[in-house]
């Protein structure tokens, strides 16, 4: 599938200023999509892009009355945030990763962050799930750690996140994962809450 079926089409004309974007897509816990939905909120984020895509299910989302594609970015000229509603689908995550990294890169974003869960056994006992980083750049991790975050040294990521570091990777587009302990089958706000 190429990047050509899947376009970012923009609502508002922004004035982007080396934006940061994070991306908040619904997987483990749905910690990325809870976090994104209250950045989103708490900042009175506008929507300005959606996805368009015939790779997706036929879903559209209503929120206030309102009908809505169930990808959508919102922001303003330092922020873009990343969300979905749904599960997107395997046939979708290499056309939309790349197509979103050409689009920052071509935005000149100065840094992407991707949001997500990682599932734990005992969540139930933990209180406040630690988050873990993976960053594309050495020099991240001394910035992290200063904020007690710790920056995996060995092991391995999967999923949209490993596809966005690596095209972050390759197309020299700073990058830093950011991974909370999180139910793997319910929705964790608590993880969602130590991502932000």
């Amino acid at each position: 599938m190429s990047e050509e079926v899947l376009e970012i089409v923009m609502k508002k004309d922004v004035k982007f200023t080396e934006p940061v974007a994070v991306e908040g897509f619904p997987d483990v816990g749905l910690a990325g999509a809870i976090a994104s939905m209250h950045l989103i909120e708490s900042l009175g984020l506008e929507e300005i892009a959606y996805i368009e895509t015939p790779l997706l299910p036929p879903i559209m989302v209503v929120h206030n009355g309102e009908l809505l594609h169930p990808i959508r970015v919102y922001g303003n000229e330092r922020l873009i945030v990343f969300t979905s509603e749904i599960a997107l689908p395997l046939t979708v995550l290499n056309s939309l990763v790349k197509k979103v990294v050409e689009w920052l890169k071509s935005l000149n974003a100065k840094l992407l962050i991707a949001l997500t869960g990682i599932p734990v056994e005992n969540r139930l006992e933990i209180e406040r799930p630690e988050v873990y980083a993976v960053v594309s750049k050495k020099e991240y991790a001394e910035m992290l750690s200063k904020h007690k975050i710790e920056v995996l040294q060995e092991g391995f990521i999967s999923g949209i996140y490993a596809l966005f570091l690596k095209e972050c990777l390759k197309a020299g587009l700073p990058a830093i994962a950011l991974v909370a302990q999180s139910f793997l089958k319910y929705p964790d706000p608590g993880a969602a809450a130590e991502l932000l």
